[in-house]
Parts: structure tokens; C-alpha cells; sequence
């Protein structure tokens, strides 16, 4: 009687947990954006620990781009890229915003060492990447996905790179809005 009452709640406990890891598991798949959808609106801490909102850039182009890890070789090259060519956006009017899971602390420190001009966002809940669909945290990452996405002043997605090369990304960018 003991051992069939044990396996009994064994059986139920299994049941349960099953439940709640499907339900987690449909609750953190990606969400897919595409090009011509208005692009979801958010708020979260820059590196200076300073609430920032996609909303106070309407009005100017602006270059979301998604990156795994502060300091890691790849997202190094890529921002340092942006960096390099920050004159050419600037220029032309367009805002850089990088985000990544990385602390504001982790992103100020990274921002200072390698003397990145522009803003990168912390996103420790993954609440943005996962709008925007760079979430890889269902799949058993704790990265963020490398995307980059495209706005206008208008506040709609209008282009989305998918796949990333660091090394070239920033002219890839330019050309995308036609500079």
C-alpha cells in the first residue's frame, strides 16, 4: 500500500513538473517581428543604470542591434565596427542602441575600455529580446541572439539581419539604409 501510494505521487510529481516546463517552454519561444510591423516599444536601463525607452527616439532612424556577451571576441569586433563608422551614422542622423543581458555595469565597463559612443541597453529579464524575437534562452542559451533590426522615424522595422557578421556589420547597416 506505501509503495503504491509513493509511486502514485512520484507519478503526479513527474505529471506536474512536465506541465509547468511545457508551459515555461511556450511562454519563452521567440516571437517573430518582421520587416513592416512597427517595432515593439520597451523600456530599460542603459549603462548608466538610466531608464531609456525606444519611444524617445521616434522621429530618427535607429539601429536595434542584439549582441550575446560584453567583451567576448565577436561582439568586441562588432561594436568596435559601429564605433569606427559612428561618424557615418551620426551623420546621417541615425541612433545606435545596443543590447545585450550584460548588467549596466557590465556595459559601462565595456563601453569605457573600448570608447563605444553610443548606448547599449541592459536587458537582464530578456523581456526585449524576446519582442524582438533574439531571445535564445528556450533553446538552453543565455544569450541573446546576434540580430540586428532597422527603424525608421516612423518607428517601423524595416530591415532585419538575421545573421550577423561582426566584422562588417556597420557598412552592412549603412547600405541597408542606403548610404
Amino acid at each position: 500500500m506505501n509503495t503504491l501510494l509513493i509511486s502514485l505521487i512520484i507519478i503526479l510529481c513527474i505529471a506536474i513538473l512536465c506541465f509547468f516546463a511545457y508551459n515555461r517552454f511556450k511562454q519563452t519561444s521567440p516571437k517573430k517581428v518582421n520587416a513592416g510591423q512597427m517595432a515593439p516599444t520597451f523600456t530599460i536601463p542603459d549603462e548608466t543604470g538610466t531608464p531609456r525607452s525606444l519611444a524617445e527616439f521616434k522621429g530618427k532612424k535607429t539601429v536595434l542591434y542584439f549582441y550575446p556577451k560584453d567583451e567576448t571576441p565577436g561582439c568586441t569586433q562588432e561594436a568596435c565596427g559601429l564605433r569606427d563608422s559612428f561618424d557615418a551614422f551620426r551623420e546621417h542622423g541615425i541612433i545606435v542602441l545596443g543590447v545585450s543581458y550584460d548588467s549596466p555595469e557590465s556595459h559601462k565597463n565595456f563601453k569605457e575600455k573600448e570608447k563605444l559612443p553610443f548606448i547599449l541597453l541592459s536587458d537582464t529579464k530578456h523581456e526585449v529580446a524576446h519582442l524582438y524575437g533574439a531571445d535564445q534562452h528556450a533553446m538552453g542559451f543565455l544569450f541573446a541572439a546576434r540580430k540586428t533590426f532597422l527603424i525608421n522615424e516612423q518607428g517601423v522595422i524595416i530591415y532585419i539581419f538575421d545573421n550577423v557578421t561582426p566584422e562588417n556589420h556597420a557598412q552592412e547597416i549603412l547600405k541597408a539604409f542606403g548610404y
